[in-house]
Parts: C-alpha cells; structure tokens; sequence
C-alpha cells in the first residue's frame, strides 16, 4: 500500500541485485571450495585449519549477505525498501556488537520472542544469563538438528554471558592482553573458533579442525 516505484529506485535496485550476484558467485564461492577442501580432508595442519576456517567464515558472510542484499535490490525494483541484513559484522569490537550486525533479522527476533519473554534482564543477574544461554542454544537448534549448531550457539551464549559480567564488574572488558591484542581482532578469533562447530558436521571433525 506504501512502496512507490521509480525508475532511480528500480535502476539502484537493478545495480545492488548485480553488485550482489557478483559477491556470492566471485568470492564466496571461492572461499566455499577452500573451506569444503579443508573440512572434507580430515587431520588438517595448523596452517590448513585457519586457512580453512578463515576461508569459511568470509564463505558465510559473503553467501549470506549476498543473499540478502540481492532480496533487498529485488526488493527496490518493486517499489520495496528492506532494511539492511549485515552491517560490516567482522569489525565488531565485542560478540555483543557481533550479533547487532549479523543476520539482524534473525537476532532481532531472537530478542524480542525468546530472549525478552525469557526474562531478558528485567529479572536479576542469574536469569539474565540463562536467557541469554537458552535464547542462543535456541538459536543454535534452530539452523539444524545436529548437536554441532547447539555447541554453536552454545559458545555463543557463553561469550555474551561472560561479556556482560565483565561489563558488570568492570564497566567493560578485560584489560591488560585482550587490550594489546585489539577487541576487534580478539572478537573475531572468537567468532572463527565458533565457525568451527558450524560448518564441521561431526564433533570428530570439528575436533581434528
């Protein structure tokens, strides 16, 4: 009832689909075959795993977010303006801001139909961390039924715990090595170690990556 459709709008929308197209099929399928050649090999080098990882993590996000951002260029073409699904997740300072940038869609209804009606943080500290534990082993559940995805966001919801309890009793993260180190950087390592347990389809796998 809303939308207006405009010949700028269905041009952007022509251009973003295609920009889009372009990072599924140019970089995330490349990076897809060295993660799929790591994973499938088994017992894995140092150097073989986080070429691996690392190759899945950009696989992920550039399959992903392509998607998305070609739904959103469909989207302009008829008149229709999504808001965005990723916002430059990978230079999150913290897993907290990991989660405000990646798949938003999905994170937002996370919290707002499981992590709030579970108590969210209305109701001390203790079930603060068991919603946010249950939201994200939910979560987890929720991609497939493998016990890899719970670990998955199992991880997930142990890293948003500790996070806010330093926040509580710091007024933010660690200091002294976690400093040195970049957040930033720290926060990533985080997210790749949690790629892991996503992409291998058996904990024996995961275990040898």
């Amino acid at each position: 009832a809303n939308r207006s459709h405009t010949l700028a709008k269905f041009a952007r929308g022509v251009a973003f689909f295609s920009v889009c197209m372009a990072k599924k099929v140019l970089l995330a399928n490349p990076c897809a075959r060295i993660a799929d050649t790591v994973f499938d090999a088994g017992a894995p080098t140092v150097l073989q795993a986080w070429h691996g990882v690392v190759g899945y993590a950009f696989q992920i996000y550039f399959d992903f977010s392509g998607y998305s951002d070609m739904a959103i260029g469909l989207g302009l073409m008829l008149g229709f303006v999504f808001a965005r699904n990723f916002d430059s997740p990978y230079q999150s300072q913290s897993i907290t801001e990991f989660w405000r940038r990646w798949h938003i869609s999905l994170s937002t209804w996370l919290r707002d139909y499981l992590y709030v009606p579970l108590g969210g943080n209305r109701k001390g500290e203790a079930r603060t961390y068991a919603s946010l534990m249950t939201t994200m082993l939910l979560g987890g559940l929720w991609h497939g039924a493998n016990w890899t995805f719970v670990a998955w966001g199992g991880l997930h919801g142990l890293y948003l715990s500790v996070e806010r309890w330093l926040r509580s009793r710091f007024g933010g993260y660690a200091p002294g090595p976690l400093a040195l180190l970049g957040l930033g950087r720290f926060t990533y390592f985080l997210t790749n170690i949690t790629w892991v347990f996503f992409r291998a389809a058996t904990f024996t796998t995961a275990r040898e990556v």
